[in-house]
């Protein structure tokens, strides 16, 4: 009777410190977000003492030999392990995060004309880097303890500090690497050169748009430059061609490596990325240190953030006056670059000249300083999740961090789910119809056979042109039959990834069953269906993955269009299937 009021005490400490840590939380991050280093110390304090008595009590030598005790003992050790971990996280994870959390000002990142003081942020890294460390260490103690047969009062508890370390434990390991790599990246050991790619989703590429304005972008401790620009075109024909992973080139053919606007038909960013470079270098000498990518729908959140952006180029005003706007903004910018700059401006040449020195102009923007900080972090952090801005580094370490996120714009590897899809479109055209477009995805879950998940990708697509569009529209946009498909009429490559170890099964399109070209990439099953739309027109594709062996929840990933990503990829939609 003794030993289990005794046990009882703990258990009622245990609970009351633990509550009180919880309680703790909202206001340490009030403190944090509230930019109060005392406040936040003195919260962290508190917080630490609260755990350190929970761990204290579940450390009791009677406490202890209960937890050996057959049945029921694994109840008492799982509540040791959470009070444990929860002392880890305080004094290992909070406690060195807080001491130089007010070095670690995000903004600081940001482009300035003075450049900006990176030191602060070096300084912090291992700090964050061991406080990433501690609290995964912790999260994986409490996901290895088996809480089937658990009481109720104890794995509920245990389940909420599961669900709660998940949370951090990403947001840290990101932070963590961040301050690892990112001063490096803006120069803060030297200067950086990374050339610029902007993609023009007008005319469908797998990672986004056929590249068409380019610029080399300079960093030197955070001071952001604009120097040489160009356009793929004015790159040339590679003579030999740029060798290619051999698999892909199979796949996307020797294009990969001859075209600057081909780069990246294949939707491994790295691949498009590092061959971009060797192009750069072999057509102006100059090797750059990365590659970074945006599309004008990204550019658009740059503008939100910076503010209404007033054409003052010589250049740029010329070709204004064929009736483009004056003053660009998030809100007209895509249709002015891919649309509107088609319709105003029949060269071709002078098209590039205008897309380049837009991009000219929002970079000098955003160089200056100009805009809210916090819009902007949003605005590139909305562009990154949406795939529409990518970053490759030919660093092999720097690279190494980036590919464990989609930043990288990866098929495989760390930043690649278990269950993952990935549709992806390449013009056939030889136009700028793709603007014109609209294309949804969706993943169908079909019943499990002989133990396998079976999953059909569903790709519709409408070509919303005009039924006069090989008339009404300029013959730039339509490719006017150049390339064989007829002008206004769309042509598109449809390519769809499984997941790794999974078959490509069948393919229909429309409801009937059709041939298509099936390959290996990355050790992921693709199939490749050409859809041919005339204007009014749609067309849904669906192909069929089988023998999955993942069981977890299938997610996709598409090539990032003019529409907003949340309107092209559906929820997924489960069979009903007998038990």
């Amino acid at each position: 009777m003794a030993t289990a009021t005794w046990l009882g005490t703990r258990a009622t400490i245990i609970k009351g410190e633990l509550e009180a840590t919880a309680q703790l939380i909202p206001v340490l991050k009030d403190d944090i977000a509230g930019k109060k280093p005392q406040e936040a110390s003195a919260t962290a304090n508190q917080l630490r003492s609260h755990t350190a008595a929970a761990r204290a009590a579940a450390g009791d030598p009677i406490w202890t030999l209960a937890a050996s005790v057959p049945w029921v003992g694994a109840n008492f050790a799982a509540v040791a392990e959470v009070a444990r971990s929860a002392d880890d996280v305080a004094s290992l994870g909070l406690a060195p995060l807080v001491k130089v959390f007010d070095s670690l000002d995000w903004n600081s990142l940001l482009p300035s004309p003075e450049g900006a003081n990176l030191e602060p942020i070096q300084r912090a890294a291992p700090s964050v880097s061991a406080a990433a460390y501690a609290v995964r260490a912790s999260a994986d103690r409490l996901e290895r303890i088996d809480g089937s047969n658990l009481w109720p009062q104890v794995a509920d508890p245990l389940m909420r500090a599961r669900e709660q370390l998940r949370t951090v434990t990403g947001t840290l390991d990101a932070s963590a690497n961040a301050a690892q790599i990112t001063p490096g990246m803006l120069g803060a050991d030297g200067e950086r050169n990374y050339l610029l790619v902007i993609q023009n989703n007008a005319e469908a590429r797998a990672s986004g748009g056929i590249p068409g304005a380019l610029a080399v972008l300079t960093l030197n401790n955070g001071k952001l430059t604009l120097g040489a620009q160009s356009s793929a075109g004015e790159v040339g024909i590679m003579s030999p061609v740029i060798p290619v992973d051999g698999e892909q080139e199979q796949i996307y053919s020797t294009r990969l490596g001859k075209y600057m606007q081909d780069v990246n038909l294949t939707p491994d960013f790295p691949t498009a990325a590092a061959t971009a470079q060797a192009m750069w270098e072999r057509k102006t000498g100059q090797r750059v240190d990365g590659v970074l990518s945006m599309d004008p729908i990204a550019l658009g959140y740059v503008l939100d953030a910076t503010g209404p952006l007033e054409i003052t180029s010589p250049e740029l005003l010329e070709l204004v006056d064929t009736g483009l706007p004056t003053e660009l903004t998030g809100k007209n910018v895509v249709r002015t670059l891919l649309s509107d700059v088609y319709a105003k401006i029949a060269s071709p040449t002078y098209q590039d000249v205008y897309f380049a020195g837009v991009a000219k102009e929002i970079f000098s923007a955003l160089s200056s300083g100009k805009g809210d900080a916090r819009d902007l972090i949003e605005g590139i952090s909305r562009g990154t999740s949406e795939g529409r801005i990518l970053v490759w580094s030919s660093a092999d370490q720097e690279q190494s961090v980036i590919a464990k996120y989609p930043l990288s714009g990866s098929i495989a590897g760390q930043s690649v789910a278990p269950a993952q899809f990935g549709v992806y479109f390449n013009d056939g055209t030889g136009a700028k119809m793709d603007y014109l477009v609209k294309r949804t995805v969706q993943l169908l879950k079909k019943c499990v056979v002989d133990g396998y998940e079976q999953t059909a990708v569903r790709i519709t697509s409408t070509n919303t042109a005009p039924a006069n569009a090989a008339t009404s529209l300029p013959p730039y946009v339509t490719g006017d039959g150049a390339f064989g498909v007829p002008a206004g009429t769309v042509q598109t490559n449809v390519i769809a990834y499984g997941p790794v170890q999974a078959n490509v099964e069948t393919a229909t399109v429309d409801g009937e069953k059709s041939d298509f070209a099936a390959h290996h990439h990355a050790n992921r099953p693709l199939g490749m269906v050409t859809v041919t739309l005339p204007p009014g027109q749609s067309s849904t594709v669906e192909l069929t993955f089988g023998k999955i062996v993942q069981h977890t929840e299938p997610n996709v990933v598409v090539t990032p269009t003019v529409q907003p990503v949340k309107d092209v990829v559906l929820a997924t939609e489960n069979a009903v299937c007998e038990q």
